[in-house]
């Protein structure tokens, strides 16, 4: 049988198939529809120092092909994570990768180094990229933020380190650049995209917030397309997330330069996506005669791509 494990620098996985923080709550939600074992991983959602109420309502709202949400990292802080479901999670028999958000560099670290008391965890994954809070997110936009978070946290933390990208930038690249200089293990490719739902008889904005992350089928070109820059500027293993909803999705991502992938809004509308995904990977990897999916990593044909790009300029 093929094998379907896969490093990403000192974080190793049984299978590249993930799913995303926010899209999973902590697990317990979708014991009716998983076998989380069968799972790569699982990055529950998003864990801030203290408390969070998030964002006012409507928090969600579909869109064409996608979903704009605003939660605002709604959770009950870092110390009831560890108390209420750090010791469920890690029984589930496959990799914990926690998700973390502070305000400043040293909430980061205050978190990792608590988070560090519990060597079954996996890895940590930085959230520097979410678009519906202030604070955190800066350090995600700013190269040299980036790096000084990421630098401070593994300084900090024995765990592998991942940080998640905004690709609300205007060059997702040098921020990737940066963050893997500084130490990370693996990126997160990517968050979701700014976007604004309105009602125009209201005139007024749908969501609470305002302005939300667009997540779904509509985003999966534009995240594809960024893990292939990304790709193409460094050595660091990306994981890649954007509109995933069916194993070409997966293979998609996996030959422009992903190592392992996140399933997010998907979960919402079919919990048993994920799961469904490692056994279907495993097939059509024996059809296409592949011992080891690291095989297909990146395996995308440059002058293909040299091509699309050169026409797509000349369309401009």
């Amino acid at each position: 049988m093929p094998s379907l494990d896969v490093h990403l620098n000192r974080l190793h996985l049984k299978n590249p198939i993930l799913v995303a923080s926010g899209t999973f709550g902590y697990a317990r939600e979708m014991v009716a529809y998983a076998d989380f074992a069968q799972l790569g991983g699982i990055i529950p959602k998003t864990v801030t120092p203290l408390p969070r109420p998030g964002n006012p309502p409507p928090r969600t709202v579909e869109t064409t092909s996608g979903l704009l949400n605003s939660i605002g990292l709604d959770n009950d802080g870092l110390d009831a994570f560890i108390s209420k479901h750090l010791t469920g999670l890690l029984g589930l028999g496959t990799s914990i990768i926690a998700n973390i958000a502070g305000k400043n560099t040293s909430e980061f670290v205050e978190m990792a180094q608590k988070l560090n008391a519990y060597p079954e965890l996996s890895a940590l994954e930085l959230n520097i990229s979410c678009p519906n809070v202030s604070g955190g997110v800066d350090y995600g936009t700013n190269p040299k933020m980036a790096a000084e978070v990421v630098s401070a946290v593994r300084n900090a933390c024995e765990l592998p380190i991942i940080a998640k990208l905004t690709p609300n930038v205007t060059s997702v690249v040098e921020i990737a650049i940066a963050a893997s200089e500084a130490g990370a293990d693996a990126l997160s490719l990517v968050n979701t995209f700014q976007g604004l739902a309105v009602d125009w008889r209201k005139r007024k904005p749908i969501l609470g917030n305002g302005i939300g992350g667009l997540s779904g089928p509509a985003i999966k070109p534009l995240a594809l397309r960024i893990v292939w820059q990304v790709a193409q500027a460094i050595k660091t293993p990306i994981i890649g997330i954007g509109g995933i909803q069916s194993i070409d999705d997966v293979m998609d991502f996996l030959i422009c330069g992903a190592t392992a992938v996140q399933v997010g809004t998907a979960n919402f509308y079919n919990p048993t996506l994920a799961t469904n995904l490692v056994s279907e990977l495993e097939s059509i990897l024996e059809i296409e005669g592949c011992e080891s999916v690291r095989d297909l990593v990146g395996t995308i044909q440059p002058s293909t791509v040299a091509k699309m790009a050169a026409a797509a300029c000349a369309t401009t």
